[in-house]
């Protein structure tokens, strides 16, 4: 039991069979905790556990917690490769009590552990104690049975925890492990305690205070919090003094050498350490969702990244190194952190496309480095106007070039890199501050000088902790804000999604001491800052409070189905109709998806229904969906689609969903998008998709308008309520809907005819000729009458009646419509058009009616008017247009 996967599992198992609930570890970027760049122990995820502003189901826990202190207050990166006991990630082994247990059932547990579990000898063990601790003292004695000589009193805050100025506080124990007398060093507390002989490997914290800011009192409910680091015990139970020496880390070194052919001997010892150290943290902080950047967090991670990547060239690595190790440490550790497999491939883009860009910067900027600093010795300082030239223009950043001037003696004037910097800054004020758009940009942009892009933590959590940075209202920074007011505020870290690439964005609160807030939208500018549209529904908000963030999430579901199913769509469109489909537009909404896509026709319904049903089909695998980050260039050459309108930084995130079935699809992701948005985890979230419509926008582009989900399934239920209402009212079975409307409508038609028969027949006199009506105006035989009864569009039909009857003359039908508007139709028989036109007759008709002409064929001819009233006095008009 000596591997640390077995040390890890081992520690878990003993103290859940001590009574402890096992929790997985939480992660690096804390979601409670604003104040922390990334999670640096075992408490920070039940910092609220602590302070009683939540409760858990269990009283007692342990955890084996990922950590990285390569940023902040708590920074090891530069001392990583070096020591023997530096990294920037490394896993802290912990157990909690929540108001149970305390000081004795802690040491008890500690105690018995290292001695009896893990078979340390407890005579190469010794212990610390605040220096007033009595109690922790006299138990350690008692269940220890250490002499006095092994139980050290330390007056110092190494021995005293504070979770900051104010709050749980209180007095902890840590055990040291003697490695012996060929070691230099003293026990703690002595003048030799910085030497390497005595090991601390666990603290045990004591909270028993509560810090206000006028005096500590003691807390109703004492906890416990303790940390071991499992490099730390792994190194002491294999034997070895060194962490680096450890079953873990001697294989990550050793595919290290099998992948540059370098030993990791002599001065090459410390570049490996720092690759497989690099790797881990990278590897990790990529899975819980941060990506390389320029600023807060991914510039952390870029540094880490880089300092690695320049050893692997140190090395002579010709070829990006870090991704090609990365299996190894997958399999070392992927079975106890299994984000690790599912972010693989996005880790392996990740650290390829870095490493790539990164190897380019790093030639470049060396060479130009060399030609700055030519005439610089030892002592000298590089001026701060190149450094700043180097890294504004070449990208050569200011670490490095401080790095890379180290090895020969040479500083950099800091101060004037960065004065360079903040001129920069100045100009480019100078131009968001212009009318129009820009002036209401400004704003933004200055509050992004000021405090920096926004981190978004939306794509692995929907709620998190921050602390408000900027409070804007009517176009103007304020201090703060009442209940009412609409204000817009923009936090250092946020989980709500802004609104972008046709996603709108999210809805939810906003939350701290006395105040809440109301989100109504989310928006992005400025480059990165999230704007939170919202209204303060009670208290006052301020700047600088630290607020609880908390995103509908029952809306933001709806949303990652709908985008996600707007993927699913876009491909199968391609597959049915042809790959010239791209879209053009879309809008991912809670309630329902709509999308544009470049075709030059309607869809048919068989063409519908099989892209409906190729989305479903894989919707129903349930696949995992995917996201990786590449070169944008890279991405679009391996096929994933670039959607219209967006704009794309170098590097992207490709989202793949689903496993194509056939063509050349067959056993290949199914979609592949260059996005930006959140998406569901699995394709089965989406549930079913249903297409609504299909209609035109503009020449050559159609709309999509489709539903997901609860929504698709409300909308079949109430189609199928309504197919049943429909059944039930033709007094059939459902499935004879159809052809039951089709038999009444047949029947309906033949009806209609039969109607317009006898309608004919009536109007024209009750079937006898329509000469028997008829009267002869200047020799011409002229049948006028006013129909009722008859639309419109059935008037030619009576007069083409009405002249067959005649043989030779005229016939003119007036009818009148409900809402008293009249319609004439005249006819001339073929042997008078010559002398009477029926456009000149009708015309006449429609002056009486209140008309404005008319128009048709010398032998045919309508009109129409408003008055229906004087529907005769048209009928004598034509018959003065005769004489």
């Amino acid at each position: 039991m000596s591997g640390v996967n077995e040390i890890r599992s081992a520690f878990l198992d003993y103290f859940k069979k001590n009574g402890h609930e096992v929790v997985a570890s939480s992660p690096l970027v804390p979601r409670n905790d604003p104040t922390l760049m990334f999670t640096n122990a075992g408490m920070v995820q039940f910092k609220n556990v602590f302070t009683g502003l939540e409760s858990r189901p269990y009283s007692t826990a342990a955890t084996s917690q990922k950590c990285v202190r390569a940023g902040g207050k708590h920074n090891d990166l530069d001392n990583v490769g070096y020591t023997a006991r530096h990294h920037t990630f490394f896993e802290m082994l912990g157990n909690f009590s929540f108001g149970d247990y305390f000081k004795e059932r802690a040491i008890e547990l500690a105690w018995n552990l290292l001695t009896r579990d893990f078979g340390i000898d407890k005579n190469r063990l010794l212990v610390t104690v605040y220096h007033t601790d009595d109690d922790a003292f006299e138990l350690w004695r008692k269940i220890a049975g250490l002499p006095e000589s092994k139980i050290i009193r330390i007056p110092t805050n190494d021995n005293f925890w504070a979770m900051g100025d104010t709050g749980p506080c209180g007095p902890c124990s840590e055990i040291f492990y003697d490695h012996g007398d060929h070691i230099w060093g003293g026990p703690p507390g002595s003048a030799e305690e910085d030497g390497d002989r005595f090991i601390e490997i666990w603290n045990l914290v004591f909270m028993q205070f509560e810090q206000t800011a006028e005096a500590r009192l003691d807390l109703p409910r004492p906890s416990i919090d303790t940390g071991m680091g499992l490099e730390r015990i792994a190194a002491l139970l294999q034997g070895q003094h060194d962490n680096y020496d450890i079953d873990l880390f001697r294989r990550l070194i050793t595919a290290s050498e099998d992948a540059t052919g370098v030993p990791a001997e002599g001065k090459n010892r410390a570049s490996h350490r720092v690759i497989a150290d690099h790797l881990r943290s990278s590897a990790f902080l990529i899975a819980d969702g941060v990506l390389p950047s320029n600023e807060g967090r991914g510039y952390v991670l870029r540094r880490i990244m880089r300092r690695a990547m320049r050893h692997a060239q140190l090395l002579g690595a010709r070829d990006p190194l870090m991704y090609r190790l990365l299996p190894t440490l997958v399999a070392e550790m992927g079975r106890a952190y299994p984000e690790l497999q599912r972010a693989e491939a996005m880790i392996s883009e990740t650290l390829k496309l870095e490493e790539t860009r990164f190897r380019k910067t790093l030639e470049r900027g060396l060479s130009l480095l060399d030609e700055a600093s030519a005439d610089l010795g030892q002592g000298d300082r590089l001026d701060g106007e190149t450094a700043f030239k180097l890294y504004d223009t070449y990208g050569f950043p200011l670490d490095l070039t401080q790095d890379a001037l180290r090895q020969r003696g040479v500083e950099v004037d800091t101060e004037g890199f960065s004065a360079a910097m903040e001129r920069q800054k100045a100009e480019a004020r100078k131009h968001w501050s212009g009318s129009g758009d820009a002036a209401a940009e400004a704003i933004w942009y200055e509050i992004r000088d000021k405090v920096g892009a926004t981190d978004f933590l939306g794509y692995d959590t929907e709620s998190a902790e921050g602390v408000i940075q900027a409070l804007v209202r009517d176009g103007a920074a304020v201090e703060s804000a009442g209940a009412g007011e609409r204000v817009d505020v923009v936090v250092n870290q946020t989980p709500f999604y802004g609104e972008s690439g046709g996603q709108m964005g999210d809805q939810g609160t906003i939350s701290g001491e006395g105040f809440t807030l109301q989100v109504s939208d989310t928006q992005k500018r400025a480059e990165g800052v999230f704007v939170h549209r919202a209204t303060v529904t009670e208290g006052q908000v301020r700047r600088g409070a630290e607020v609880e963030l908390e995103v509908d999430h029952a809306r933001r579901a709806r949303i990652r189905a709908n985008h996600s199913a707007t993927h699913l769509l876009h491909e199968a469109l391609r597959e049915v109709l042809g790959t010239h489909v791209a879209q053009k537009g879309s809008l991912v909404a809670p309630e329902r998806l709509r999308f544009d896509v470049s075709h030059p026709k309607p869809m048919s319904a068989e063409e519908l229904r099989e892209v409906e049903d190729m989305a479903n089909e894989i919707i129903r695998q349930n696949s995992p969906v995917t996201t990786r980050l590449m070169a944008v260039d890279d991405a679009i050459a391996e096929g994933a689609m670039a959607l219209f309108g967006e704009k794309y930084g170098d590097e992207v995130r490709v989202v793949s969903m689903g496993t194509g079935l056939r063509g050349s699809k067959a056993n290949r992701p199914y979609s592949v998008e260059l996005c930006g948005g959140t998406h569901v985890g699995a394709t089965g979230e989406i549930g079913l998709v249903r297409v609504l419509s299909d209609s035109a926008v503009s020449a050559g582009v159609r709309r999509l308008e489709a539903l997901t989900g609860d929504a698709a399934r409300q909308y079949l239920i109430e189609q199928d309520e309504k197919l049943r209402q429909a059944a039930g009212l033709l007094k059939v079975q459902t499935v004879d809907v159809a052809s039951r409307i089709e038999a009444l409508m047949d029947e309906r038609k033949k009806l209609e005819r039969e109607l317009m028969e006898a309608r004919k027949k009536l109007a024209l006199g009750g079937g006898g000729a329509g000469g028997d009506e008829s009267r002869k105006v200047n020799g011409v035989a002229y049948l006028g009458k006013v129909v009722s009864g008859v639309a419109p569009k059935d008037l030619k039909g009576l007069v083409d009646a009405a002249k067959a009857s005649l043989g030779s003359g005229v016939a003119a039908f007036v009818a009148v419509s409900e809402d008293g508007k009249a319609s004439v139709v005249v006819g001339v028989t073929e042997d008078l058009t010559a002398k009477h036109s029926a456009v000149d007759l009708v015309r006449a008709a429609s002056e009486a009616i209140g008309g404005k002409g008319g128009g048709g064929r010398p032998d045919m001819a309508q009109a129409g008017g408003p008055d229906g009233a004087n529907a005769e006095a048209a009928i004598e008009a034509v018959a003065a247009a005769l004489g």
